[in-house]
């Protein structure tokens, strides 16, 4: 698929950082094709001590009934989940009509990355 960055921060409720917070995220590649045998385009990371995260991907492709999106879950450094939800991509993911589709979860387009890739943010604010 096209290649895709895709940065932000976790926070609390007050818009502190939550550092070593687990970021869960697994998608469609390219295609729109869920890899269900080798869980490729699946995976998770921990933010760091200013509540960071920074995900390399591709941009996922359409597939029947849902607009392309990346699937997210965040949890505490408890373990406990804090958060489930879905981001989604300007001039892509509103494209195309999806009942789940949320306009607020549409991903703030950033300058291309070193190599020229589509780079997006998205901050999550959780509550604990």
């Amino acid at each position: 698929g096209t290649p895709l960055l895709v940065t932000g921060v976790v926070l609390n409720a007050d818009c502190v950082p939550l550092s070593g917070a687990r970021v869960d995220f697994w998608q469609a590649d390219g295609a729109g094709e869920y890899d269900n045998s080798g869980f490729q385009l699946r995976g998770h990371q921990f933010t760091d001590e200013l509540g960071r995260y920074q995900l390399e991907t591709v941009i996922p492709g359409v597939y029947p009934g849902r607009s392309p999106h990346i699937h997210v879950k965040v949890f505490a450094n408890d373990g406990r989940e804090i958060l489930t939800t879905q981001l989604y991509l300007t001039g892509i993911s509103d494209q195309i009509a999806d009942a789940i589709f949320d306009a607020a979860l549409l991903a703030q387009d950033e300058a291309p990355d070193a190599d020229g890739h589509r780079h997006v943010s998205f901050n999550f604010i959780v509550v604990e």
